[in-house]
């Protein structure tokens, strides 16, 4: 009788932990199955440096996933998202308000700065001055106490979350500004400024610190006094500055979810630093 009990109880045993250890891998599995597919990420030149290497690490984490970012614009990605031509859109500035109905997860924070050539003897321009050179109001340098050439104004094509920014901070439309060349993003205007020893532009501050420091040949402008650098924008002492984010259409769910969190997440505090963003936890 009772080598009879303990067979039973030997038994009972055994399919109890069948089911346990099968419970547990059904739900490891489905957990697997939720983190795969492909995403689609649209917008901000800005962010999409940012976001791509965030993409390689999670891709590096999750086999099955396969992430495609494309730049265009924060404009584009308010439009993709909303289109649902992409899962989740990158704006680099603050929804307007007729963009109310997207849901906005800001991943980290930015400035822009004005940027000339690294051999141009300005070293700090007024506001007024850099309304007064966007407006064509300023066409020499001389005029701002810099050499006698010609000044080639670079500006941002429309719909840029760049441009919007610049605008609003300075108080311009963007139909006053005289540029002589129109570009998409940031490297593009750096590329532009490093080969023309007599332009402007308005870039991202993370970009143009990091091209900077590889020995680009341009040159970040201070703001009201204040250096425009990553450690300015993390004290909150530099005066145009912006949070940079990831937008969705709906409530995320699944791998859009899974994504959004991991970009949230202390695991890619060093990709945000390494591009010379801030983390928006500082």
């Amino acid at each position: 009788m009772r080598s009879l009990i303990i067979v039973l109880l030997i038994a009972i045993f055994a399919v109890f932990t069948m089911f346990v250890v099968d419970g547990s891998s059904e739900y490891q599995n489905s957990a697997q199955e939720q983190i795969s597919g492909k995403l689609i990420i649209t917008g901000s030149s800005t962010i999409a440096p940012l976001v791509s290497e965030i993409a390689k690490r999670f891709e590096a984490q999750h086999s099955d996933v396969r992430i495609d970012v494309q730049m265009g614009g924060s404009s584009r990605g308010v439009a993709d998202v909303r289109q649902g031509i992409s899962n989740i859109g990158m704006v680099s500035r603050n929804l307007k308000e007729s963009e109310q109905d997207i849901l906005a997860f800001p991943i980290a924070l930015d400035g822009i700065t004005m940027i000339v050539h690294k051999s141009n003897p300005i070293e700090e321009l007024t506001n007024e001055q850099i309304a007064g050179i966007y407006t064509g109001e300023i066409t020499n340098w001389k005029q701002v106490g810099g050499k006698d050439a010609r000044i080639t104004v670079v500006s941002k094509a429309e719909g840029r979350g760049t441009l919007d920014l610049f605008l609003n901070h300075f108080q311009l439309k963007n139909s006053a500004i005289k540029p002589q060349v129109i570009i998409g993003d940031n490297e593009q205007a750096i590329k532009t400024v490093s080969g023309n020893k007599n332009s402007i532009a308005f870039v991202s501050v993370g970009t143009a610190e990091y091209d900077s420091s590889i020995g680009i040949p341009i040159k970040l402008l201070p703001l009201n006094g204040v250096a425009a650098s990553t450690e300015n924008i993390q004290n909150g002492t530099f005066p145009m500055s912006r949070k940079l984010h990831l937008i969705t259409n709906s409530p995320p769910e699944g791998l859009v979810k899974a994504f959004i969190e991991y970009a949230n997440s202390n695991e890619v505090v060093d990709i945000i630093e390494e591009q010379y963003f801030v983390t928006k936890s500082k």
